[in-house]
């Protein structure tokens, strides 16, 4: 056999399980490379599922189809069968993988067996207390990686885990290709029944509190079974997540990232497209409801200015690919809901929060948006912790913050009347020696001398640099409106205002502008102003 046939081989079998770095290809000998395709070819045919298959699994409900795959023998027929279902599906083992689709099946708290049975062999592995419900993905860096172990009143959410049997939790193991993966390359936690002990477990790399509560909170207005797939790493820049596709489209090109870890205190390298091909691409099969996100603070400092590309051109990227990976069984637009960064340092514009939080948004400053529809946002910079144990850029209220993420999910996935957004505003306009800022909804507002507002006072109309940005305060309020002063800046000059533009602009839940239900607040903004 050829030398470059070897790699070519080798390389696709690879992307089942196995990493070989194609550069090491040349240093091993021919007899060698022989014995390692051989034995990748044995282990692509041991008859078996997808690694993000098992017992306890939730499989996506009706009106989507579930796809079901996995290995086997080439040419083999595999039959698959699901209790209570007269009907079978057969389908056939082709370049080792077998793939069915199943029909819609409704959900229920109802476990079935998922039985797969391969002629050749003539061997059967079945699947037991397989539930149908709704897969959330939940992914990004070291604020989804925290721990239920690590939240506020961590025994007391510990202690709640066997109430929910119904919601189901995975959990893919850290790892990073160089190469797109068929299959996982690792599992951390199986699909399994929530216990203390699995949700509570390894600092910042066992299963996630906000992927947990969403699930959680979820349950309880919906009351049928939820997946929960947690697949995030801290510390990772979104570079890492994002297909070479994605990054080509914002002139990110493959490359080494130098990032700063919050956890290890130090600048940490990372490759861009790792974790897309070691621990997304392996689930795109997969049919899911919709996605989770919480992740920016290692793009602070990392080409934060393209993060407004960035960001939402991964998930258009993630909605095709699931989308084609599932065959349109996932929606090409699937629901997905992101964490607006929390705090870090007070008193600090210099850290890219602010920055990155508008840039979460695509510059927007709300979502949905018409870049990115069909997504939703929990702000949560009105949850700083600076006692945090785990530093203050992780905050131990990961509560409110699931909570917020629920709202926004049951509004956009589910088409529910909530209320899921904080005061937005619609215009801002100068009346006299005020500026007159209307938002589009209720709120309730505190007249405040604690300058969370700041005016542009620029006679070229030009506002990038801070030097010409002043602290105003808020004189007066409405129902839906505020008026804040505008700091003696010449009537000409006055060209935009801004609001919570610091890293650490509030104290816990007192900012100064929230729904009128003081549920959400306002988020960050920075807007043009008019004149009378």
């Amino acid at each position: 056999m050829h030398i470059t046939m070897l790699k070519m081989a080798i390389r696709h079998k690879t992307k089942e399980k196995w990493f070989i770095p194609i550069k090491m290809l040349t240093t091993v000998t021919f007899s060698l490379l022989l014995n390692a395709f051989a034995s990748v070819l044995s282990a692509a045919e041991v008859f078996r599922f997808s690694s993000y298959y098992g017992n306890h699994m939730v499989l996506q409900r009706a009106p989507a189809k579930a796809v079901v795959w996995g290995f086997g023998k080439n040419g083999a027929k595999v039959v698959l069968s699901l209790s209570g279902f007269q009907e079978e599906f057969s389908t056939t083992v082709i370049n080792g993988i077998w793939r069915t689709t199943l029909k819609p099946v409704e959900a229920s708290g109802r476990p079935y067996n998922l039985t797969a049975s391969q002629n050749i062999t003539n061997s059967s592995i079945t699947l037991t207390d397989v539930l149908f419900g709704d897969i959330w993905l939940c992914s990004g860096q070291s604020n989804m990686a925290f721990t239920v172990g690590q939240v506020n009143n961590a025994t007391e959410e510990l202690a709640l885990a066997s109430e929910f049997p119904n919601v189901r939790i995975f959990q893919a193991a850290l790892v990073q290709s160089g190469e797109e993966l068929i299959d996982l390359a690792g599992v951390e936690v199986p699909w399994s029944l929530p216990t203390p002990e699995l949700l509570g477990g390894k600092k910042f790399s066992h299963f996630s509190a906000v992927c947990w509560l969403f699930g959680r909170y979820l349950y309880k207005t919906l009351n049928y079974p939820i997946g929960l797939v947690h697949s995030s790493w801290g510390g990772t820049p979104v570079e890492a997540w994002s297909s070479p596709r994605a990054l080509h489209k914002c002139g990110l090109e493959n490359s080494v990232l130098h990032v700063q870890s919050y956890l290890e205190g130090a600048f940490v390298k990372w490759n861009s497209t790792v974790l897309w091909n070691a621990m997304i691409h392996p689930l795109l099969n997969m049919t899911i409801t919709g996605a989770i996100w919480y992740q920016g603070e290692a793009n602070a400092n990392c080409n934060r200015d393209k993060y407004n590309c960035s960001f939402p051109v991964m998930i258009d990227d993630w909605r095709m690919a699931f989308h084609e990976g599932s065959g349109g069984q996932t929606p090409l637009d699937f629901p997905f809901g992101f964490v607006q960064l929390s705090t870090y340092r007070k008193n600090d514009s210099k850290d890219g929060f602010r920055e990155i939080r508008w840039h979460q948004t695509a510059d927007y400053g709300y979502a949905p948006n018409e870049r990115m529809k069909n997504t939703f946002m929990a702000v949560a910079i009105d949850v700083p912790d600076d006692k945090s144990p785990y530093g203050s850029i992780h905050p131990e209220d990961k509560q409110d913050v699931a909570y917020r993420l629920v709202l926004g999910a049951r509004a956009v996935a589910y088409g529910q009347n909530v209320s899921f957004q904080g005061p937005f505003p619609t215009h801002a306009v100068l009346e006299q020696n005020l500026t007159h800022i209307l938002f589009h909804q209720g709120i309730v507002s505190a007249t405040t001398n604690d300058r969370f507002f700041e005016i542009c006072c620029s006679e070229d109309k030009t506002c990038e640099s801070d030097n010409k940005w002043f602290s105003v305060d808020i004189v007066k309020h409405g129902s839906d409106d505020v008026y804040v002063s505008t700091n003696r800046c010449p009537y000409a000059y006055i060209t935009a205002v801004r609001y919570l533009w610091t890293d650490w602009p509030c104290k816990f839940k007192a900012c100064p502008i929230y729904s009128s239900d003081r549920l959400l607040p306002a988020p960050p903004f920075i807007l043009a102003i008019g004149k009378q």
